[in-house]
């Protein structure tokens, strides 16, 4: 793996193992992929890691902000690189893509609520959901084709003898 994966870990303090580092490549590799992701790749690299591995690896680097986990909602986690700035995230309900998108206004936390309630705010966590454009033009072709008159709506009701 490369020295600059190598210095990131050691930066943070955490000993740049060979698991370690295949896991953080696997990241580096599919942003916004979930521990599967991460273990497929990270295996297709080093060979043999265990989920637990993985896990504790993301943990880790999680922890020490080297990457960053985020939680959307009714999916798996997903984990990133892009850590310390102020975006958030698109994501598709069609096919999971998800996309970073940079926050409108620029510091964190971007969004305050009415009242922060005494606590000392940090960033604010927001997912926008919706149908990519890939997904948006597939339905539209599938709907086109549920409406062709050589669809089964212009041949008129079944009818079943018994």
């Amino acid at each position: 793996m490369s020295d600059r994966l190598q210095s990131i870990l050691r930066s943070r303090g955490i000993q740049p193992t060979a698991q370690r580092l295949a896991v953080l490549h696997a990241v580096e590799t599919c942003p916004h992929g979930t521990a599967e992701d991460v273990a497929n790749l990270a295996r297709a690299g080093i060979g043999t890691i265990s989920h637990q591995a993985v896990y504790d690896a993301l943990a880790v680097m999680v922890e020490r902000r080297i990457i960053r986990r985020i939680e959307p909602a009714g999916s798996p986690a997903r984990y990133e690189t892009r850590v310390g700035d102020n975006h958030h995230h698109l994501i598709c309900r069609a096919c999971g893509k998800t996309e970073d998108v940079d926050c409108a206004k620029g510091h964190a936390p971007c969004l305050s609520p009415l009242d922060s309630r005494g606590f000392a705010l940090e960033e604010a966590e927001v997912i926008f959901w919706g149908t990519c454009p890939e997904c948006s033009r597939g339905s539209k072709r599938t709907r086109k084709r549920r409406t062709s008159p050589r669809g089964a709506a212009h041949r008129g009701p079944r009818r079943v003898r018994t």
